[in-house]
């Protein structure tokens, strides 16, 4: 899940060595950390939240799909 997080962020930050994921590991649920530039976190973000939204709806159906739970969260 990790892997795909970073594949889709990366392809949309203008410095994808600056994308840095944490997993955090829980009981029910999983929550990763995504940290990006500060210039390209709009753009992780997108209009209205859009992009993000998108992100997690992915997340949320690979993760449900393998029977797991998983949240994102974007830290600035």
């Amino acid at each position: 899940m990790k892997d795909l997080i970073e594949f889709m962020v990366k392809a949309l930050v203008d410095d994808p060595s600056e994308v840095n994921i944490t997993e955090i590991a829980g009981d029910k649920i999983t929550l990763y950390e995504l940290r990006v530039a500060k210039t390209d976190i709009g753009k992780v973000i997108g209009k209205r939240g859009r992009t993000a939204g998108a992100i997690r709806t992915i997340i949320n159906a690979v993760s449900t799909k393998q029977g797991k739970r998983a949240e994102l969260e974007i830290i600035e």
